[in-house]
């Protein structure tokens, strides 16, 4: 056991035990390496430092009421991984690696997965970077893939509660047909700026718009924007859009609930027809949206008066986090437990 204050753990990096770590040299993947280092030695010149060849995932394990502990929907994190790879040109990791990897990164940090209903739980951390010397803007032919753990608390520190946003339109994350579809690390770098800045006014994150005609709504920070109208639930269509796991998941579960489901360009003035707005993704799962302001035109869209989410991402949310923890049946075969 640790001595962690599970309740007041943040989303941060606490060190765990082991890490594991895979090369690809001479054309393929080696074996898989166990290391207590939380250090890595990479030539000066490696492509993952100049040319952004870097991809990563976020997934969690769960410790549950039946004391298993259980991850979701890993195959869908390595596909989307790989998805990545064949834009940067970094070898495809294989499906099996990714689960084999991740799964033994959990078991041997099995001390620190956090008990349940704690508010906590383990994140899992899979990259990959480019690590061969090349000076010329080129793919290299050495990579490494690295799995560590870390146990984190909630996103927001408020948890399941309503947060504010601010319409950025100085900003774009993503160019359209750029990488703005794939999870690597310069999306979130040009969104660094953008974020200090809503912070610095008092909200929690901020608000983007699509990076050509600044008409339609895109991103929320680094999560997809998800909205309810009457009984549609309704979610951004763009090329600049990372596909969200916990979305394509939420739209499995409102068509479960009979609900419609739209993914489409949603002009910002549609924000005043919503009953109910958040941001979704694995490290919040759902985040409400209290109200967003568009400092353009001193409008403010407001979806919680109280801070509370409305009652059809509750019900979202809820049973989302049943499946997560093994509380309801996992129909669509979700959920892995690790023996």
């Amino acid at each position: 056991m640790t001595d962690i204050d599970w309740a007041n753990l943040n989303f941060g990096y606490t060190p765990t035990d082991y890490n594991l770590r895979c090369y690809y040299r001479n054309g393929k993947w080696g074996e898989i390496e166990v290391s207590s280092s939380e250090s890595i030695n990479i030539h000066m010149a490696a492509t993952c430092l100049h040319y952004g060849q870097n991809g990563w995932e976020g997934q969690k394990a769960f410790r549950c009421p039946d004391g298993k502990i259980r991850t979701f929907r890993l195959e869908e994190n390595a596909a989307r991984l790989q998805s990545t790879c064949r834009a940067l040109m970094i070898p495809e990791i294989p499906t099996e690696l990714f689960i084999e990897m991740c799964h033994r990164a959990v078991k041997l940090n099995e001390r620190f997965v956090p008990p349940y209903e704690s508010g906590a739980a383990l994140y899992i951390r899979p990259i990959v970077l480019g690590t061969g010397a090349q000076l010329g803007v080129s793919p290299t032919d050495e990579y490494l893939f690295i799995v560590f753990v870390t146990p984190v608390g909630p996103y927001f520190k408020g948890g399941f509660t309503a947060t504010n946003y601010v319409i950025t339109r100085d900003f774009d994350r993503a160019a359209p047909k750029g990488t703005g579809r794939y999870k690597v690390a310069g999306n979130y770098g040009a969104s660094l700026r953008a974020h200090v800045l809503a912070r610095q006014q008092g909200y929690s994150c901020e608000f983007y718009l699509d990076p050509r005609e600044k008409k339609y709504i895109d991103e929320c920070g680094a999560a997809n924007f998800i909205a309810i109208k009457g009984n549609t639930y309704i979610t951004p269509e763009s090329d600049s859009i990372l596909p969200s796991i916990t979305n394509k998941s939420m739209q499995q579960l409102a068509r479960d609930m009979g609900m419609e489901v739209e993914c489409r360009h949603i002009p910002v003035e549609e924000l005043e027809e919503f009953d109910e707005a958040g941001a979704c993704g694995t490290a919040a799962v759902i985040s409400p949206i209290g109200y967003i302001d568009d400092p353009a035109c001193g409008k403010r869209y407001v979806f919680s008066e109280d801070g509370q989410p409305g009652p059809v991402f509750k019900k979202l949310y809820e049973k989302f986090r049943n499946i997560q923890y093994g509380l309801e049946p996992d129909v669509h075969g979700w959920v892995t437990v690790i023996e």
